[in-house]
């Protein structure tokens, strides 16, 4: 039995909220073509209803609505809360999944922290004199890698002199204008384009 085809009954829900092309529509709910593509010829049951979740508040239209106009076949809504819940659950196990190879990644960056760092300690309380310098590289190393793995960039060491940028730098103590020299007393961080934390400065 053929799609119904439902191109019509779509441009005049556009042709309302003033979007002009399917292209655009795709761009406005984030969705693709294809999928618009199916919405027009009313293979709802092959779309996932996160991107009907997406297309019905472009469109000014509630869920059911979508479904009930899209749709060749009457759809209750006990059968739309349970799709509904079943599309929810999905979203939730993905994240899971997702969080959890996050974790997993971090972890082995930080191997050798974990593994190394309790003796270290340990000697530490042991022996007061040990010292700080045998124990640094076990933290920086793993940290380093860490940082490296997410495009996490110092912004400048710690005791380099640069110029003052309020963007970058935040002084500690006294005043400085933009361009003059101070000095890094703690360290800031980018992530590509994006400020973190800004580096804790303070004049020469």
């Amino acid at each position: 039995m053929p799609h119904a085809n439902y191109t019509q009954s779509l441009q005049n829900l556009m042709q309302q909220v003033g979007i002009s092309s399917f292209k655009a529509l795709s761009r406005a709910a984030g969705v693709s073509e294809r999928q618009i593509l199916r919405l027009r010829q009313g293979k709802l049951e092959h779309m996932r209803v996160e991107v009907l979740l997406k297309l019905s508040p472009v469109l000014q239209i509630s869920l059911s609505e979508l479904i009930t106009t899209f749709s060749p076949h009457p759809t209750t809504d006990a059968d739309l809360k349970t799709e509904y819940q079943r599309s929810l659950l999905q979203l939730e196990q993905q994240q899971e999944v997702l969080q959890q190879k996050f974790q997993q990644s971090s972890l082995q960056l930080l191997e050798s922290l974990l593994l190394q760092w309790p003796t270290a300690a340990q000697k530490a309380q042991e022996n007061p004199q040990l010292a700080a310098i045998k124990i640094v590289p076990l933290v920086q190393k793993p940290l380093e890698k860490l940082l490296q793995a997410w495009g996490v960039q110092a912004i400048a060491p710690v005791g380099a002199e640069v110029p003052y940028n309020p963007q970058l730098h935040q002084l500690m103590e006294g005043t400085a204008q933009p361009g003059e020299t101070v000095k890094v007393r703690y360290i800031g961080y980018l992530q590509g384009d994006k400020l973190l934390y800004r580096a804790k400065v303070s004049p020469i």
